[in-house]
């Protein structure tokens, strides 16, 4: 594999329902699977030199979902957490989580809150879990604040640059340099327009439970062939 290595990795999670239903086995069954997956994804994600990782785990739109389904999914992200936490805080890997608190439980917020907090001043690798998060609600949320501001007194219009824009997003991250979703659909979903608005994109039919660190190594492979211009003609 070559050593050019994205900086800011971008992995949108899909496929786990249907990994289930192929085999026989109920929807949650692919969920469980692919936290499992996605456990040591994150590992050899930062193995490999990348600094930062962005999961896209939940979409606001995910709460169309059966009410069973949706709260499945949060008591796998709270036990995830409390499984994992103490792994990442031996790492130095500070975590953050991008997306609205709105229809989150006292629960849910409280596990986000402990987690982000304690590892807040660590100074390795970053991992973003997308979680209740929409690209469109995102940009309007900063639409919003920075409107708060400039309403307030506190930012005149002509004060208003990208750095302003990205200072107002959920988190400030680096540029997201490679994106990468499984199970054969090629679109984005909304996962993170802002960051990603020069990201590669590396689409494969692998469902996420079966994605591991030889799919992950096939999709850095590709990433180092990409020749990125960023609108320049060379």
């Amino acid at each position: 594999m070559d050593n050019r290595i994205p900086n800011h990795l971008g992995i949108i999670i899909d496929g786990n329902g249907r990994w289930a239903k192929e085999r026989g086995l109920p929807r949650m069954q692919g969920h469980v699977e692919g936290r499992k997956a996605l456990d040591k994804i994150v590992d050899a994600s930062f193995e490999r030199g990348i600094k930062v990782l962005s999961i896209f785990a939940f979409s606001t739109e995910n709460f169309k979902r059966s009410a069973e389904e949706v709260s499945n999914l949060m008591d796998l992200l709270v036990r995830a957490l409390k499984k994992y936490f103490k792994k990442y805080m031996d790492k130095n890997i500070k975590i953050v989580v991008s997306g609205r608190r709105e229809g989150l439980s006292a629960e849910v917020l409280s596990v986000i809150d402990k987690v982000t907090e304690e590892s807040k001043n660590n100074t390795g690798s970053i991992l973003n879990l997308c979680w209740n998060y929409g690209g469109q609600f995102e940009i309007l949320d900063m639409v919003k604040k920075i409107s708060r501001q400039v309403a307030d007194g506190k930012l005149g219009i002509d004060d208003i640059d990208l750095s302003v824009v990205e200072d107002n997003l959920y988190n400030k991250l680096p540029p997201m340099d490679f994106s990468i979703r499984t199970s054969g659909e090629q679109r984005t979903s909304g996962f993170m327009p802002y960051q990603a608005v020069y990201a590669e994109y590396y689409f494969v039919s692998t469902y996420f439970p079966d994605f591991d660190e030889k799919e992950l190594d096939k999709a850095l492979n590709e990433f180092s062939k990409r020749n990125r211009r960023f609108g320049d003609a060379k």
